[in-house]
Formats: C-alpha cells, structure tokens, sequence
C-alpha cells in the first residue's frame, strides 16, 4: 500500500529521496548541496562589499575587521579576537551575530563611519 503525502514539504522531501535513491544522494544532500550553494554565493557577493575591512574607534581600544565570507572578528583594548561571529549587511545597515549568542546591529552613516552600540568607529 502507497502512502500519500499532502504537506509540500513532506512531498519535496519524499521525491528527493527517492530521486536521490536512483543516484546515491538522499535528500538531505540535496538540501546540503542547495545550502551550500546559498553560502558560497553570499560570500562571493560579500568579498566584493564596499564595507569589508578594518573599523576602528578613534581611540583605538575596539577594532572589528569584517571578513570577505561573512564573519567578523572583533578585538577590545589587549584582547584580540575578543568576539567573533557572522554578520550581514543590508543596505547601510549591520546585524552581528556573535559566536556566543549575543547579537547586536550598527549602522554605515557615510562610506567611512560605522555607528555600533554607542561607539563611533571609521575605516583604516
């Protein structure tokens, strides 16, 4: 007896496996593959961001440098790599996403100043 699944997910998941059985993958591959593709095509489109790079406050005590491939790292006073996580931009605007958990946001307000947590950081 042949089962019948309604729920698109569930039909998406079920014609995965079974393609997937004809060739060897499952449909978790093809969902992998798909995610995979997802990030290398983020990270190509973040290598070629105009924001990439080192941020400094003027005091020099904090220092985030954002990465081509999305993650960043963050450096206090003596302390290097004091945060690391991923971040996004959209528009002039940041969302970080620290390893731990902790998530914060900032803004661009021109091509060389970047407004996160009540400190004010510029390009170098």
């Amino acid at each position: 007896m042949r089962k019948i699944f309604k729920s698109p997910v569930l039909q998406f998941f079920t014609a995965a496996a079974l393609a997937g059985a004809a060739t060897g993958s499952s449909a978790a591959d093809t969902v992998n593959d798909r995610d995979l593709r997802q990030q290398q095509t983020s990270e190509n489109t973040m290598q070629q961001h105009p924001y990439i790079g080192m941020w400094v406050t003027d005091d020099g005590r904090v220092r985030h440098e954002l990465l081509p491939n999305g993650r960043y790292d963050e450096a206090r006073g003596n302390r290097e790599s004091a945060y690391r996580g991923r971040y996004d931009v959209t528009g002039n605007h940041i969302e970080y996403w620290d390893d731990t958990g902790f998530t914060a946001d900032g803004d661009f307000v021109d091509g060389n100043t970047l407004h996160h947590g009540g400190m004010v950081l510029r390009r170098r």
